[in-house]
């Protein structure tokens, strides 16, 4: 790929992320005429992140498998192909944990691939943005979804090296039509957070491992509906997390057993809540 495809490209990125408010309106007013609820909530897993989602009424587990390969690198820009695949879990509580007891069935897939740029600013910020075309089918109800997403973001690196701290904003909108009554949804959020090691580290094998903690926030601008077949819908404005990783020097790869494209450098928990939600989010990647 030639240097005016990246800038043809970094320019198309750009224009995409101001699509979200003009198809913010779209999805609000079709929102109004839509009679009839569809629980499509779990278009966004990719995007919410895995783990154990709990509202009033229902429980939930999501385990996304991010899968990324690299188009383009040098000391100026990335390029990657993004590809998530998310597998939800109905009815699946905290409770199933301690007993080791794992979901019987996949109540609902997502794939959600897309184009991720990195522009490598200097030693100390990167910006990123990204684009996602995706699917989604609930195996439940034999419904599908169409998704869309795309976001803008900022890692700024700052103070010693021994803690290393990186500060996180990333904006971004998310929104998926379904083909069961038409019903459209879509979601904007502003996340910010700060993720720091402990000045402690340790050697495994040929992998350096850093404990890190990790604290953030997010804001939704139009309200975050989790739908539940018991009791009310609930509408979360925002959350607070705080959690904790293991970060490795280098990706730990699954070739071993047949997943060459699978890598995970991070591997965490964390807890979330707010707004009526409380989720215990499993972190297979950098968790801001």
């Amino acid at each position: 790929m030639g240097l005016s495809s990246c800038r043809f490209l970094r320019l198309a990125l750009l224009v995409l992320l101001i699509l979200p408010s003009i198809l913010t309106n779209h999805y609000a007013v079709a929102e109004e005429i839509t009679s009839e609820p569809d629980a499509s909530h779990y278009a966004f897993a990719n995007y919410l992140g895995s783990g154990i989602y709990r509202t009033s009424g229902q429980s939930a587990a999501v385990v996304n498998i991010p899968l990324g390969f690299e188009l383009e690198d040098s000391d100026e820009h990335l390029l990657k192909l993004r590809l998530t695949a998310s597998l939800g879990f109905f009815d699946y509580s905290f409770n199933d944990l301690p007993g080791g007891s794992f979901p019987k069935s996949v109540g609902t897939l997502t794939l959600t691939p897309g184009i991720e740029y990195h522009w490598l600013v200097d030693d100390q910020l990167t910006l990123e943005s990204y684009v996602d075309l995706g699917y989604g089918h609930n195996f439940s109800t034999h419904s599908h979804v169409g998704i869309y997403s795309t976001g803008l973001s900022s890692l700024y690196r700052f103070g010693s090296a021994a803690y290393s701290p990186v500060w996180v904003n990333r904006l971004y909108y998310a929104g998926y039509k379904s083909n069961q009554n038409d019903s459209t949804e879509g979601y904007s959020v502003l996340k910010t957070g700060v993720d720091f090691a402990l000045n402690y580290d340790w050697q495994w094998d040929d992998i350096r491992v850093e404990p890190r903690l990790f604290v953030a926030g997010h804001w939704y601008f139009n309200q975050l509906k989790f739908v539940t077949p018991v009791g009310k819908n609930v509408l979360t404005s925002y959350t607070y997390e705080v959690g904790s990783t293991l970060a490795f020097s280098k990706p730990i790869s699954f070739s071993a057993i047949g997943l060459d494209s699978v890598e995970i450098d991070h591997i965490g928990l964390s807890y979330q809540v707010g707004g009526g939600l409380k989720v215990w989010r499993l972190i297979f990647e950098f968790p801001l």
